[in-house]
This record gives structure tokens, sequence and C-alpha cells, in this order.
């Protein structure tokens, strides 16, 4: 069920009581007693967001023109005085003149004046020539913008295309198609749990190459909805000048990167994953913007303080990107039309917001341990940033209510994913960021015999208890360039030598049997939903490098070697195998969403832990060589259970030491605060997942 806020829709024509419908923003002291001491921030805060509210109704009404800025900038079909044609219009309140250029009119910078209002719009109406528009569909075009310091031609700011010509040089091309796409398929409805496939369409293809929309389309979707993902993750949708940015230094927000399609491939793309069952998430980036003048958006009109702040504090040093103001009305005009845009333009079904620890800080959250509740107060935070976010999920929710919104935001920041009637931020997940980094410091500083099972398990549960996380062990993040996948780091060289089944290596099998461990623990234990890096479920063998001067352009790592997995006598498909097994487990027993999570064992020195997820046990044996015969384990439920999973199944590249699909008999033994246990065979690095007998006869498996 969507939260409250999701029905509070107003216009300027409908006026509510604002803080009788959203509460004045201390109600998360309810859910977290560390925050009673900030009440009243909380109360600042959301009144703050309130105010900003209701001056977006007397604008324009945040669910009228307000979040439907592209139907009114750019270039849109209209009339003017009786005759139909083309409106353009740009903001642009620090220039001194504005034109419009392309191939209409011969890229002749002076033909097509536009005229300025009293609030820095200028436009200008281009009626249609013996019935055709005077601009056709895919003509390029730009904006000659004059204004104090320069004269140059920019990239329209709501822009639905741009192409690249020779060389870097970008231009917009109006995007009109006569029949546009017509969608087929209806969204598919909430999942109880997330299960997200994580993809870049440009480095899909296994080919030295920048893969397509169509490709993907073709190639990529039905292995998605095989393995059992419920959604998926799209990178680098939006426009962007550098390939190697990841998608991440925009330049058109309202275009789609030309470099993998049309928007009309895209379409399609996104209507035959919704016909598989398959959601589709943008990686929507509004934390930032690429600093380029001539693709970008800086210094548009010839000002420093445009779209974003005046130096220092609208420069992103660390990123060189450009900080948005979002204490203006027309920034906030152009980034919710945008997240409008793209769910109804393309029916994205939600978003994960990028970058959202940079927006909630003035300095951008760099070197901070946030070690204490003072850090989400105070001067360094940016309210205004807050403010946007809560409008944006406010809006996505009330436009799609069973839209989903992932924040990525390392600081913690409480409230993050709670609902705007309780002064949170209306997220419906965050990711739990600590996961991945705690995984690799700990391959990076110990050996797997040296893992406290107590650490792990605290450290996978050490998460807001009231706010939803999306769990991975490894995103794009822990594989580009100067890093490392989790397989590579567990296998190294080997793996280039050793996958083979016909030759025996102690290193793969060590680095085969944790790298299903670490994934079921991490499935098992830490968060609400779950996310994979394309290629990462079944061992990629190796970092993203995106083509760069650095390694003389090459697309040898921006691919996805698809076939290692494909191939019978490697043992890459076990680790695929194992992963489609963990997406049926939450299929058929709702893992991920779950309750309750408790310890039920856990002894250091033997290496076992036995944990319990709503009605499964799983039980761990992390030592590197002692195998447990007749093992005793305390079970939550007074009935036998039957082995579910065996990560050391011959079918997931293990050992097949544990006969497939016993029945384990409960009887009476009190250990560990539990009643009752069964006895199993628990081999070396090797976990079990058992399930009560539900129906007096084994359940359906794998």
């Amino acid at each position: 069920m969507r939260p409250p806020e999701s029905r509070l829709v107003t216009t300027s024509q409908q006026p509510m009581d604002l803080t009788a419908a959203f509460g004045d923003g201390a109600g998360l002291c309810a859910t977290d007693g560390w925050l009673a001491p900030y009440a009243d921030r909380l109360r600042a805060r959301q009144s703050r967001f309130l105010a900003r509210y209701a001056e977006l109704e007397r604008a324009g009404g945040l669910f009228e023109g307000i979040s439907q800025g592209h139907h009114y900038f750019g270039l849109n079909r209209g009339e003017h005085l009786g005759s139909a044609g083309l409106w353009f219009r740009e903001w642009a309140p620090g220039a001194r003149q504005l034109y419009l250029i392309g191939d209409f009119n011969g890229w002749d910078r002076s033909a097509h004046p536009l005229t300025r209002d009293a609030y820095g719009i200028w436009s200008i109406f281009l009626p249609d020539r013996d019935g055709f528009p005077c601009v056709a569909h895919q003509s390029r075009l730009k904006v000659h913008v004059v204004s104090a310091s320069t004269s140059e031609d920019r990239i329209p700011a709501y822009i639905r295309r741009t192409v690249q010509g020779q060389g870097s040089d970008f231009a917009g091309e109006h995007w009109s198609p006569a029949v546009p796409y017509a969608f087929l398929h209806e969204r598919p409805p909430l999942p109880k749990s997330l299960r997200i496939y994580e993809a870049h369409v440009g480095m899909a293809s296994e080919e030295g190459k920048v893969a397509s929309f169509a490709e993907f389309t073709r190639e990529v979707l039905p292995s998605i909805a095989a393995l059992g993902y419920n959604t998926i993750q799209l990178m680098a949708v939006m426009e962007h000048p550098y390939y190697g940015s990841f998608g991440y230094h925009v330049s058109s927000f309202f275009a789609v990167s030309s470099r993998f399609g049309t928007p009309e491939e895209l379409k399609q793309l996104i209507d035959e994953a919704h016909g598989l069952g398959l959601r589709v998430l943008l990686d929507l980036v509004h934390s930032h913007a690429v600093s380029n003048t001539r693709e970008g958006l800086n210094r548009f009109d010839g000002t420093e303080h445009q779209y974003f702040h005046a130096p220092p504090r609208g420069l992103h040093a660390a990123w060189d990107s450009m900080v948005f103001d979002y204490s203006k009305t027309e920034v906030l005009r152009f980034l919710l039309s945008n997240a409008r845009y793209w769910l109804e333009e393309f029916k994205f079904d939600g978003f994960r917001f990028d970058g959202i620890t940079s927006m909630l800080y003035l300095d951008h959250g760099l070197g901070k341990s946030f070690s204490s509740y003072d850090d989400y107060f105070g001067a360094n935070v940016d309210e205004d940033a807050i403010s946007y976010l809560k409008l944006a999920n406010l809006l996505v929710h009330t436009l799609v209510p069973e839209a989903t919104c992932i924040s990525e935001d390392m600081s913690g920041l409480p409230g993050m994913a709670r609902p705007l009637t309780e002064g949170g931020l209306g997220f419906d997940y965050r990711l739990a960021m600590g996961v991945p980094d705690y995984w690799i410091k700990l391959i990076k500083e110990r050996r797997d015999e040296s893992w406290s099972l107590a650490e792990l398990y605290s450290t996978l549960l050490n998460r807001r208890r009231n706010e939803k996380h999306v769990a991975y062990v490894e995103s794009h993040d822990q594989a580009l360039v100067g890093d490392q996948t989790i397989a590579f780091r567990l296998m190294g060289a080997e793996m280039y030598w050793h996958m083979d089944k016909a030759r025996p290596n102690l290193v793969i099998d060590r680095g085969i049997a944790l790298h299903k461990l670490i994934r079921l623990f991490t499935f098992a234990l830490a968060g609400d939903a779950w996310l994979n890096f394309m290629g990462n479920e079944f061992g990629h063998p190796e970092w993203v490098d995106f083509p760069r001067e650095g390694n003389d352009w090459s697309h040898h790592h921006a691919r996805r070697q698809w076939s290692l997995a494909a191939r019978e006598d490697l043992r890459y498909r076990g680790l695929l195998t194992f992963d489609q097994a963990l997406m049926d487990l939450d299929e058929r027993f709702g893992v991920l969403s779950a309750a309750p999570i408790e310890q039920l064992l856990i002894h250091e020195e033997n290496k076992l832990m036995v944990v319990r997820r709503g009605p499964l046990v799983y039980a761990f044996n992390l030592h590197p060589q002692r195998s447990y015969k007749g093992l005793s384990i305390p079970v939550p439920e007074g009935r036998d259970y039957w082995g579910l999973l065996d990560t050391d199944a011959s079918e997931f590249e293990g050992f097949g030491r544990v006969e497939n699909g016993i029945r384990y008999p409960v009887f009476d033994l009190s250990m560990y605060g539990r009643k009752q246990a069964v006895r199993i065979y628990l081999p070396s690095r090797t976990a079990l997942v058992l399930v009560p007998d539900q129906a007096g006869a084994r359940p359906a498996g794998r």
C-alpha cells in the first residue's frame, strides 16, 4: 500500500490545509527516539517544505504547470492568433537576446529572434507552412544566446533528443514522429519485494562496441526475466557527452542518450519489459549536471547562477560538475517536469535517485563519518534540496501510486524512506550502501578463517529498522576501473586459467564457495529488496572500464561476456544457476519481505551461524576445512524441516556432499533458547536453507 501522501493531491484551484494533511514533521520521533531532541528542527524542515509547496501552488500548481514544463518550454505544438504551429520557449533571465537556429533556417543567427517577458522567458511562434510544421521531425537545431559576456550556440534546455556530429559536437534534434510509439502492455503490479537487475545498455553486448536499445530488448531482456528478477534499473539513459562518465554527467535531462538508439526504441524496450513482467526504474541524476557549456546548462544565459549556485558553491570540485540551486522556482519546474516526463512519456515505474548525499550537504558529505545526529541538522544541510526531494516523491507517488523511488544516500539521514506525513523524505527504499563496503574491506583485510560471524551478523542488520533497504553485495560502483568485482577479489587471475571444470583449482574452489556464501548472507539478512549489477550474478571476472585515452579507447572492459555463463565446460554456469535459485527462493517464500530476522546460533570457533528469516532457517558453516555430521541446530518451529537449498550442490559448482531434498525430523532438545532442534550434515564453506514441513510433504523445489 502506498503511503498516505500519494493520495494528497491538490491544485491551485483546490487549496488544502497542508499542515493538517502532512503533519508537522515531528512524527519521525515516534519511530526513532534519538530524534526527540531535534523535534523542533524537524518541524522547521517540514514547515519549509510546506511553504515551498504552497508557493508552487500559487505559481501554477505542483501537479499542473510546475511539473509540466516540458509541455511549455522547448518546441511544442500550439496556436497563435488563430494559426497552428510550433512554440519555442526558453528560460534565460540573464541573456540579452536569443535566436532559434537550425536546419529549418539554414542556421541563420539573426532570422528568428525570440521575445522576452518579465520573467526572463523567451519565446517565438513558428506558424506551419502549407500545413506542415516549420521544423520537421529530426531537424537539427540550437538556440543562439547573446549575453553580456558571450555569444554562443547552445542546446535547448528542454530538448528531447541530441545527436553527435563529427568530433565531439552535439546538436539538438526535434523529435516528433508522425506515428509515436503505442504502448501495448500495462505496468506490472508492484511486487511484494524488488529483485533489481542493474543494467547499462551500452555495455550489454559481448562485442567491443556500444550496444543499442534494440539489441538489449532482443538479447538481454528475456534472460533477465528467466533469471527471476522482477525489476530492471537502467543506467546512463539521460544524455551525457562523455561515455566514460557512466551516465552521471548529464547534459540534456529530457533527451534519451542517442548512443543507444531513439526515444521510440527506448519505449519499446520498456514496453517489452512490461510484457515480460519486469518493472523498469530509471537511474535519475538530479544531484548535479555536467560542467560543459557547449552541451550542458552551465552558463546558459551567460551568468554563473541560472540553474546552479554561483561559485564556489555551484561547483562540485570533486566531481567537476555543477550543483543545482533548489531554491529557484524555475529550477524546481525543470527537475519536477523532468521526473514527470520520464514517468509519463516512457512509462518508467520509478527512479533510483543518484547522489543524494551530495545534494543534502553543502560539503557533499565528502570525508564525513556521520557519527552524530547533529550532522543531519544545522548549517551544513541544504534544506532546499530536502524540500525538493519531498516534492519529487510527492509528485511521483501521486502520478503513479505504485511507483518505486530509491535513494542513494550513504549518510544515513533519518527518515529518508519514511512517509512525508511523518516528516520523512518519502522514498520507498534506501540503498544499503555500507554492505558492499563492508564485504570489500573484509575480503581485503582478513582471510575468511578469521571473519567474525557475530560482527558479520550485526553489520548486515545494522540499518534503520523502520526504513526499507535495498541489499547488494556489489553494484556498478564496486567494479569501476581501479576496483574489482567480488569474484575477482576472491579468485584473481586464476579465473583466466582455472574456471574450466576439467582443471580443479583450490583458489577457484574457495572463491566459488565464498561467492555463494557472501551473496546468501546478504540476500537473507541485509535488506528488503535485492540489487545485482549485470554479469555479477555469474561472477563476471573483470572490472568495468569505459573507452578513454588511458586505455587507448578500448571497449574490452566495457562489455559483458555472457558466453562464459552459457558454456557447460566452465564453472560460471553454476554461479548463474545459484543466483537463479536465490531469486526463486524469494519468489516462493518472500524472503526479502519476510520477518522476523533472528539469530538462532553463533559459534565463532566452529565458524557456525544459524539464523531465521520468516519461515526459513539458514545454517552457515564458514570453516575452511571442518565439516559437521549429525550437527544439532535449534529451529523455531516444532515440526520437521526439509532441505530447500544447498550452496554445495553440484549444480552450483559445489562438491555435492549433501544428499538432495532431505527431510530433517524435529526432536526435543533445549539449546540456545529453543526447545527443539534438527540434525544436519553441514560441510565446510557451505550453507543450507531449511523450510518447515507445511503440508506433511516435501515442498516443490529446484
